[in-house]
């Protein structure tokens, strides 16, 4: 058995398992209510530090080892249609783009919760729907990621949803460990 290597930070892990329960409880308080509005931009908080973190943070953290160019994602999901995809101590590039989307539809559900509450979009009935449709769109992406996870720990045999509590991950093989130097 390979020995098990730190990937995730403590800050990847708490803003991750903090961001999903805080989006998941806007779901069961008021649209408009201090509750739901504090919790929005508790959310985009998380954001603005993850972002930093992204570029400042730990070596699996930062945005320059995870985020793929447009080849990197298609050479994987190739290899991982064929069944030749290689395990990776970071995110692969199917989870990256993954990821990307998560992101960018937190924030697009964030700022257009923040507009409504501005003089100029106040009471706009498109923003409100914007938002919900949106916020809906974010959560049919997290059950994709969800079962995508699960899929990727049965086909690799490592439970990903552990490491991202515990932040441990089984060391790659040699012949592994030189693609990911290669990354």
């Amino acid at each position: 058995m390979n020995a098990m290597v730190k990937v995730w930070d403590p800050l990847v892990r708490v803003f991750h398992w903090s961001l999903a329960g805080l989006f998941l409880a806007n779901f069961f308080t008021e649209d408009g209510e201090l509750v739901h509005r504090g919790i929005g931009y508790a959310v985009l908080a998380l954001l603005a530090v993850r972002f930093v973190w992204g570029w400042i943070g730990t070596r699996h953290a930062r945005f320059g080892d995870w985020v793929p160019g447009p080849r990197r994602v298609r050479d994987y999901l190739r290899a991982r249609l064929a069944g030749r995809s290689r395990r990776q101590l970071g995110h692969n590039p199917g989870a990256a783009v993954m990821i990307l989307a998560l992101l960018a539809g937190v924030l697009l559900v964030g700022v257009s919760g923040w507009l409504q509450t501005t003089d100029t979009f106040f009471g706009a009935g498109w923003l409100e729907d914007l938002h919900e449709v949106l916020a809906y769109g974010v959560l049919a992406l997290v059950g994709v990621h969800v079962l995508a996870a699960v899929g990727e720990s049965v086909h690799y045999g490592e439970n990903l949803i552990a490491a991202m509590i515990h932040g441990r991950k089984r060391a790659l093989e040699h012949d592994d460990a030189a693609d990911e130097r290669l990354r």
